[in-house]
């Protein structure tokens, strides 16, 4: 990392119902080690040791924050003296609630971020399983000030806009969206880059779980809304250079963010 900018890799993983949790556990860590050694910062999918699709796996594999999962994560990070955003989990809190977790860590293998998935899919049933998260999260990161959403989210701009106030330049979001609706994916990655002049890093899974084709096409998108790098529809590392200091001059030769009117 420097002036050359920060080294991104998106790890789109293939979560097939053919894979045990436990093996794709065990393969997407071991490619993550691997990764971690070439990236300032490595990202990976929404409920990728489950699959997003599959919800009683999803629920009989759930975790706590401090549980093997984050542990091992942990480890990696700091082994590898790299950040890492572990995608999401699923979180059994202390209270019995569930929640769609991701999890941040740094360099010294710190958990420097937990963000709780905040619009919980109904239509795709997640509602019945995950409770909505508390609260936006943004932290600093070799991005800047990231925000960070998953999936669901990125229908709603309203939540960008208010990382966005927070301070956030950039957005990480991890995910599982399906191919029927991929069209909408690709525009909204692009769209959340636009209205809010700010870096897009968003990483996809791949794979059929439950009859349910996922997408792919993890995107690393400019905050003027062009495509930097875009995966395809196979399971790959997508890797980008991000440059920071390219939010703060794209606000200041247009300045669309200073002229919002509050309605």
């Amino acid at each position: 990392m420097g002036d050359a900018g920060v080294r991104v890799a998106l790890i789109q993983v293939e979560c097939n119902d053919t894979e045990s949790v436990d093996d794709r556990i065990d393969r997407v860590l071991g490619e993550t080690e691997r990764v971690l050694g070439e990236a300032d910062l490595v990202v990976l999918p929404e409920l990728w040791n489950t699959g997003a699709f599959d919800l009683a796996s999803a629920r009989h594999h759930a975790q706590p924050l401090d549980g093997d999962l984050v542990s091992r994560m942990a480890g990696i990070a700091q082994r590898h003296s790299t950040w890492l955003h572990g995608g999401s989990f699923t979180e059994q809190a202390d209270d019995g609630h569930f929640f769609n977790t991701s999890v941040l860590f740094g360099p010294d293998g710190a958990l420097e971020a937990v963000y709780r998935k905040i619009h919980v899919f109904g239509y795709g049933g997640e509602a019945d399983l995950m409770s909505a998260g508390p609260e936006l999260v943004v932290v600093n990161t070799p991005l800047g000030a990231t925000g960070l959403a998953t999936c669901y989210d990125l229908r709603f701009p309203e939540q960008f806009r208010e990382l966005t106030r927070h301070g956030a330049s950039a957005f990480l979001i991890t995910s599982g969206w399906p191919s029927a609706r991929i069209h909408a994916w690709d525009v909204l990655v692009r769209a959340r880059a636009i209205e809010d002049q700010a870096w897009v890093i968003a990483c996809n899974q791949v794979g059929l779980q439950r009859g349910v084709h996922l997408g792919g096409h993890s995107a690393v998108i400019d905050p003027i809304g062009d495509v930097v790098s875009r995966a395809s529809t196979e399971e790959t590392i997508l890797s980008a250079t991000v440059a920071p200091d390219a939010v703060e001059q794209w606000r200041g030769e247009f300045p669309a963010l200073g002229d919002i009117v509050p309605f």
